[in-house]
């Protein structure tokens, strides 16, 4: 989790948003959009149509239980209705994901690359909280990853709707691509970093920093290593 702090941040501070900047006619403009998702997001995430679940990684490894926890006790005694609701809203989720990556991918390849990294470094706690999830809810362990994979492949129906939408309209880029910082920062400040915060103890504290500058440095060596 850690890791995918740093890799949001660093693909948000070292290529979208100077991206952003770059392409944009109106500065103040792409800055209030990037608000405006930003509030957009914790709305989503206050009508729990957009969740982000984390795994509960034990007291050694990354703090007490997350609010995927949570959820997870509470859908012992709902029947599955929980794990269905994580399963409409993490469709939703990987859907969007893929039309931010398009996006990227559209206006610069080597920013598509950092974008989709960033992403798949947060993807994949996220995929192991909802399979846990599932299991709390009742579900299989075969019918937990079959629903984690159809709601996977929403993010390749996104990419793929996107890729030819925006061919054709250029001009939704810029405004995709602050979205996807919103999203970036959304996730990397509200939903990961708190999680962190429940372990304090100094050992604890130096291992998140050194995972978070490890992954900020991954984005920076592959912005290096891909010429910008």
């Amino acid at each position: 989790i850690s890791f995918a702090v740093g890799t949001l941040l660093g693909a948000v501070f070292a290529e979208v948003l100077p991206h952003i900047f770059e392409k944009s006619r109106d500065f103040q403009a792409s800055a209030m959009t990037i608000l405006g998702g930003i509030l957009l997001f914790f709305l989503l995430e206050k009508l729990v149509l957009w969740r982000h679940y984390h795994p509960d990684e034990d007291d050694d490894a990354e703090g007490e239980h997350g609010h995927g926890a949570r959820v997870g006790q509470e859908a012992l005694h709902d029947h599955g209705r929980s794990g269905l609701m994580i399963t409409v809203g993490d469709t939703f989720h990987n859907f969007v994901d893929g039309v931010i990556i398009a996006a990227a991918f559209i206006a610069d390849f080597n920013l598509g690359v950092i974008t989709a990294l960033a992403i798949i470094a947060h993807e994949v706690p996220q995929e192991i909280g909802d399979f846990v999830i599932l299991l709390h809810s009742g579900y299989s362990k075969r019918t937990a990853l079959m629903l984690n994979l159809i709601s996977s492949l929403a993010t390749f129906i996104g990419a793929i709707l996107a890729y030819f939408t925006l061919q054709t309209a250029q001009e939704w880029i810029p405004a995709l691509l602050c979205i996807a910082a919103a999203s970036m920062i959304y996730v990397a400040v509200a939903d990961l970093i708190p999680g962190l915060h429940k372990r304090a103890s100094l050992s604890a504290t130096a291992q998140q920093v050194s995972l978070i500058l490890l992954g900020v440095g991954t984005i920076w060596g592959l912005h290096v290593l891909l010429g910008h």
